[in-house]
């Protein structure tokens, strides 16, 4: 099984390529974890407000495989803000995912009090029930705030990444801070037509691969760790098949002029996003 791995800012080695079960349904959820890993997905992304944690922990009860083998992450849901419901809520995550031990624990969100939830989790990091710790969904400036003033830095931010918007700002800044960036939505769902772009249909026809392989392998390319979705073991497999194949430095430059630096789903910046997060908790 072919796979690439980044070390992480405490030596820690994650998969760079992942399965994410965002809307996965719940009563889905163990299927799907367990074909990604007949696949040969070993890193498995999950989170509190998706409501599939237990079947994710199903997953790993049956695949068969040792838990040091898979490399798990979730994240801390706002409703669980501030030092000790975020500290109840990892034990209920662990609890949940029956595991002794969560590989990367993120923030979710920016919103309510985060540093309380950070402290939690760097709490949780030194007693071993967590191997790497991180943010999810925060802009540079709010990253480099809590980066600035936490003990222990981020090792991964995980935000909206995809050939339309390429992070180019924020690369630069969790890069010079020594954090990964994490891919969610690498399809982007599928908007501005991305499955049929003319740049990315071009050369995967060169390279005898489809669209979607071109946009996995050029994130790949550019460092990002990803967690492509699917709920179809056929899908799952293209997105894993991304390994036997290398983009030119002109291929990856025709990819890199899609970026518009722009969200295709929603800004912190705006006020109505904010009070629809507000509105959700």
């Amino acid at each position: 099984m072919i796979m690439d791995y980044v070390t992480l800012n405490n030596g820690v080695k994650m998969p760079q390529l992942g399965y994410g079960v965002y809307q996965t349904p719940p009563e889905d959820t163990e299927r799907c974890v367990l074909e990604a890993i007949e696949v040969g997905y070993r890193s498995i992304d999950t989170a509190q407000a998706y409501g599939n944690e237990e079947g994710v922990g199903n997953a790993i009860q049956k695949c068969g495989l040792p838990r040091e083998d898979l490399f798990i992450t979730t994240k801390i849901w706002i409703s669980n803000a501030g030092y000790e419901k975020a500290k109840a809520s990892i034990e209920e995550s662990l609890r949940k995912l029956q595991t002794d031990y969560i590989d990367l624990l993120l923030i979710h969100q920016p919103f309510g009090d985060y540093y309380g939830t950070y402290r939690a989790m760097e709490e949780a990091y030194r007693a071993g029930k967590v191997r790497a710790i991180g943010v999810s969904n925060f802009y540079p400036d709010r990253y480099l705030d809590l980066a600035h003033f936490a003990e222990i830095k981020p090792a991964v931010n995980q935000v909206e990444t995809h050939v339309f918007q390429q992070q180019k700002i924020a690369k630069e800044y969790l890069k010079k801070n020594g954090t990964q960036i994490m891919s969610w939505g690498p399809f982007a769902e599928g908007k501005n037509d991305y499955f049929n772009n003319p740049v990315l249909k071009d050369i995967a026809a060169a390279h005898g691969k489809s669209a979607a392989q071109v946009a996995l392998r050029f994130l790949l390319q550019s460092d990002v760790v990803l967690i492509p979705k699917s709920v179809h073991k056929e899908r799952m497999e293209e997105n894993f098949n991304v390994f036997d194949f290398a983009l030119t430095d002109e291929e990856m430059a025709r990819i890199e002029a899609l970026d518009t630096g722009k969200s295709l789903f929603f800004s912190h910046y705006d006020p109505q996003t904010v009070e629809w997060f507000m509105s959700i908790v």
